[in-house]
């Protein structure tokens, strides 16, 4: 048996089908739900719904890399030159006998498929998205987050996503590529909470609430601290670091244990290898965990802070909440994951928790706007005896 090419492109159509017969099910279900709806309802409706199963598809994807299934078929976009398992019959049962824990098992490359169906269904729901918004602008223009070009943005970013996906498989798990594809996922999250957002306050015709200015700003540096620290994050899980560090709050029963900052950061290079060739040290794992733990204390303190600021504005305050609530979740689970040997679940909800966590910020930057100051009276507009005010 010769071996399986990396691209295989042959059950494409068959896969884009498959997608798009899934979506079917959602989208009449939106339309059922909307029928006598207007069209700001209507894509409102589609919209959370995308971004409903988006979320799905980030916990799918940290699940199929957990499980170590992201090689579960060795081929894209199908299996073994198959839409689905069930025609790649002989050649896994062929690799799983000769490793019966390897990379490429029944179970696994299941695994592998249904994120690959889910992440096609998601596409299908986007393209979907951008023809509603097209058809409605024609009919009356939609300004803002609502313009049709967030949702081609959106469908755009979603092809590139599926080449990240791609080159995760055909690259054999590349740190920095599966560490890409993660952050990608949540910038897919953003674009469509944006929309999503903007959706909403049409629907209820409620703009943008007013909010101080150094809280928007202090909404914008918690979500780039956010990012970088879940791009901390997925170099650990990547890496497959979660583990460097077994004792908690000090690292294997040191304050600063002994670390290789060089190798921990040299980005472009294999699993588990260096770019000569050679084996990445214990020190480097250990840099790699370690860095992520000692930022999350700074990214807990800063959302934290911001969250209790967001309670004090009537229109965050529900967002402040999440927000302290996720956080919560954060530390738990990341917890979880060192003291209790690294348990799936934890490890699932703990980039769940990342993902709400973005999102809810997305959501707050979203839904507000900065408050601006009451224009100054003139001469002419103040009252008889009042002080003229000069800029």
């Amino acid at each position: 048996m010769g071996e399986q090419p990396l691209y295989d492109l042959a059950p494409l159509l068959e896969l884009m089908a498959l997608g798009a017969v899934i979506a079917l099910a959602p989208l009449l279900w939106v339309w059922h739900r909307n029928r006598g709806a207007g069209p700001a309802r209507r894509l409102q409706a589609l919209g959370l719904l995308t971004l409903f199963l988006t979320f799905d598809l980030v916990l799918f994807g940290a699940f199929t890399r957990l499980t170590d299934s992201g090689l579960g078929c060795p081929d894209w976009p199908g299996c073994y030159g198959n839409t689905s398992p069930l025609g790649a019959h002989a050649e896994i049962t062929a690799a799983q006998t000769a490793m019966p824990t390897g990379p490429v098992t029944f179970s696994k490359a299941w695994i592998e498929m249904i994120h690959r169906y889910l992440a096609t269904t998601v596409g299908v729901l986007i393209i979907a998205l951008v023809l509603l918004a097209w058809r409605e602008h024609r009919k009356a223009p939609l300004h803002g987050p609502r313009h049709p070009w967030w949702a081609t943005a959106t469908l755009v970013w979603v092809l590139i996503q599926g080449a990240f996906g791609a080159l995760t498989v055909t690259m054999k798990l590349f740190p920095a590529i599966v560490t890409l594809h993660l952050l990608g996922g949540l910038l897919l999250l953003v674009l469509l909470c944006v929309q999503a957002v903007g959706h909403q306050q049409a629907v209820l015709r409620q703009p943008p609430a007013p909010i101080p200015g150094t809280l928007r700003a202090a909404l914008w540096a918690c979500l780039a601290l956010l990012f970088a620290q879940v791009a901390l994050g997925g170099w650990v899980s990547t890496n497959y670091a979660v583990l460097a560090c077994s004792t908690f709050p000090d690292c294997n029963g040191q304050w600063w244990p002994a670390m290789d900052f060089a190798q921990a950061f040299e980005i472009w290079r294999p699993l588990g290898l260096l770019s000569d060739g050679s084996h990445i040290s214990f020190a480097a794992l250990t840099a790699i965990h370690y860095v992520h733990r000692l930022a999350a204390y700074g990214v807990i303190a800063a959302v934290v802070a911001v969250a209790l600021a967001m309670r004090r504005q009537p229109a965050l305050a529900g967002q402040g909440r999440w927000l302290l609530g996720l956080i919560g979740l954060q530390f738990l689970t990341g917890l979880s994951n060192v003291v209790l040997d690294w348990p799936l679940v934890a490890a699932v909800l703990h980039t769940g928790g990342a993902a709400a966590l973005v999102t809810v910020m997305t959501w707050a930057l979203a839904a507000t706007r900065t408050h601006s100051a009451p224009a100054l009276q003139d001469d002419t507009q103040a009252p008889h005896g009042a002080r003229r005010v000069v800029a």
